[in-house]
């Protein structure tokens, strides 16, 4: 079990920074260079940083595709020493040049040795950037005319992204663990904060773009020393022996926005987001603002995400259901990156499968089939999911799966959870929220920042602080695929609040397994009748400050949601659970802001106002 605690620099650095120090032996020189770091200016003179690794022993006749993947956090590292085989990049460079592939990191400008500032991320220029570093490899003499963008995280973003840039070289994309609404799916779920993660990422952002290595690192004294004797900070380019280029583009950096201050006044999603004042971030910085970009040249995409992978699963089913691209599109038991196994009936040190030798060998073939074949193969779109707790894999071509029956159980008396319908009469439940409620530090949300497993405790302690409602053992095995609906009729003697629900799995012994959840913050409730964006799986909300409607005490309210989707197999002789919260400590901010006490909720259940929840449920 992990530390009840985690700075994000700690975690981090396994996924952004990599090893430190054992480096194999130098690799040979080849006809075009191995490896070449350079400046490519762009159509306003900014200069972008690039690395580009080729095949050893490349010759001047031979055209490959190239692989291009764009980060803001540092395409490489300054090693001392600068032959390939010392770079942070060689093991990765070997694995994709062996495969026939150029590859081609990029520094996002305003960030590592790139010059220029961003007043966000993502911006408009940066895309720009990215379409333009595509431009600058189709001429290369290397190249075949053919690009394949693949990234984790902010980096599987920046691939999607690419696509916005509408260049037909970028046949093939990978968005891996990545987030098509990174407002609605991570930074504010639901319309609540999840200050933790944005104050890490943060601070971890700051320490990068201004090329101090200790900060990344997370150290001090005498590691902090230690370190800088084999990495000082992000790799200058092949031109810059003396640094002054990199210190010239450093300076530059401190322009950029300081996220987490920023993102703590965009309350609203039409707030102004720092000094710029850009309202509609939530369109402009995601790959779901730019759904028709996208489509525009149907560019196929390999996608992977986890279930318990913050929201990611969301952002992949949305895409899939929205974009008419062909998608095959894989959700697994895996933490952010695919590092760890997260299948909550697993124990927790439980091998990843596949590893990551497997899901990367899927990915060239991917790749393979669409920027080397003279005939790439037929268009299809298909989803391969993996149920939790059943242990097994299953494919389908719409979403949700069919064979699945939309079944209500309704919230009942003494903390029953029911297929009967309310009887007549007004009863409800009254719950004090407890603010020390908490799902933890090594959650689906923790691992967005860094890639660390994700372990939910057995819950039954946490649940004690909660308001339950628990069906009777179940007859057969049930699996339950899709996405889950919450109907909660609650009142509120406060103005405001978050309401956390969430699904669980109680064994015979008492043991309580978190399966999936969802949240809604109280004053975000209202149901738009606007067309989305993008197709959601529950009611439709801005989250705009326009929109938003305080609560009145007393005055009952319709609060709908969706749960995050899950595919999970709960066995025979266990019960099903809906826990229902106000508050989690450990990750998002608390509702009211500036409380004085703790509201007091009350949850009907009587038959005008039937508390429930709609489950997609299937014998096994």
């Amino acid at each position: 079990m992990k530390a009840n605690r985690r700075t994000f620099l700690q975690i981090a650095g396994p996924l952004f920074l990599g090893l430190l120090l054992r480096l194999p032996a130098a690799a040979a020189t080849s006809a075009f260079p191995r490896l070449r770091s350079l400046y490519v200016p762009m159509r306003d003179g900014i200069r972008i940083a690039i690395d580009v690794w080729l095949p050893e022993g490349l010759g001047q006749d031979r055209r490959i595709p190239a692989l291009m993947t764009a980060t803001r956090y540092w395409r490489a590292q300054d090693r001392i020493g600068r032959e390939p085989a010392r770079d942070s990049n060689f093991r990765t460079a070997q694995i994709f040049n062996a495969a026939g592939y150029a590859l081609v990191l990029v520094d996002a400008r305003g960030t590592g040795a790139s010059f220029g500032s961003r007043a966000y991320e993502m911006t408009a220029d940066e895309v720009a950037d990215y379409g333009e570093i595509a431009d600058w490899i189709v001429a290369q003499p290397w190249s075949n005319g053919k690009i394949g963008s693949y990234g984790v995280s902010y980096v599987g973003n920046a691939a999607e992204m690419l696509l916005v840039a509408r260049r037909p070289a970028v046949a093939a994309a990978a968005p891996l663990f990545n987030d098509f609404n990174y407002l609605d799916h991570l930074a504010y779920p639901g319309g609540l904060f999840l200050d933790f993660y944005t104050d890490m990422w943060g601070r971890m952002i700051e320490a990068m773009d201004a090329n101090d290595i200790c900060a990344v690192a997370g150290a001090s004294g005498e590691k902090c020393e230690e370190l800088k004797t084999n990495v000082r900070g992000v790799k200058p380019v092949d031109d810059d022996p003396g640094r002054a280029l990199l210190a010239e583009a450093v300076a530059q950096h401190r322009a950029n926005v300081k996220v987490a201050a920023a993102a703590r006044g965009l309350e609203f999603r039409d707030d102004p987001f720092g000094p710029s004042g850009i309202r509609d971030l939530s369109r402009r910085a995601n790959p779901s603002g730019h759904v028709l970009e996208i489509a525009a040249l149907r560019t196929p995409l390999f996608v992977r995400v986890g279930w318990l992978d913050a929201a990611t699963v969301e952002g992949a089913l949305a895409r899939f259901r929205t974009l008419p691209n062909p998608q095959d599109v894989v959700i697994g038991p895996w933490s952010h990156g695919g590092l760890n196994d997260t299948d909550p009936f697993s124990p927790p040190d439980q091998a990843v499968r596949p590893g990551l030798d497997v899901q990367r060998a899927e990915m060239i073939r991917f790749f393979d089939e669409r920027l080397k074949s003279a005939a790439p193969p037929r268009p299809i779109s298909r989803i391969r999911y993996y149920t939790m707790g059943a242990g097994t894999w299953n494919e389908t071509d719409v979403w949700p799966p069919p064979g699945f029956e939309a079944t209500t159980l309704y919230f009942g008396p003494q903390g029953t959870l029911t297929a009967r319908a309310p009887a007549d009469g007004q009863s409800g439940d009254r719950y004090t929220v407890d603010y020390s409620a908490t799902t933890g530090t090594t959650n689906r949300w923790h691992t967005n920042i860094g890639g660390g497993d994700v372990i939910y405790p057995d819950r039954a302690a946490e649940d004690r602080k909660l308001l339950v409602y628990t069906s009777p053992p179940l007859e057969k095995d049930m699996e339950i695929t899709g996405h889950p609906l919450v109907t909660l009729y609650a009142s509120s003697d406060a103005p405001d609040g978050a309401f956390f629900a969430y699904l669980e799995d109680v064994d015979g012994a008492g043991r309580v397994t978190y399966l999936t959840e969802g949240e809604i913050r109280a004053v975000c409730r209202k149901v738009s009748q606007a067309k989305p964006p993008y197709v959601v799986f529950g009611p439709y909300r801005t989250f705009e400050r326009g929109d938003a409607e305080p609560m009145v005490p007393g005055k009952i309210v319709d609060l709908t949601f969706d749960l995050w989707a899950t595919s999970a197999l709960v066995r025979k002789g266990h019960r099903i659970r809906v826990a229902v919260a106000g508050a989690d400590k450990d990750n998002f901010a608390e509702y009211p802001a500036g409380r004085t006490k703790a509201p007091t909720i009350r949850v009907e259940r009587d038959p005008r106002h039937p508390s429930k929840i709609l489950l997609p449920l299937k014998t096994r």
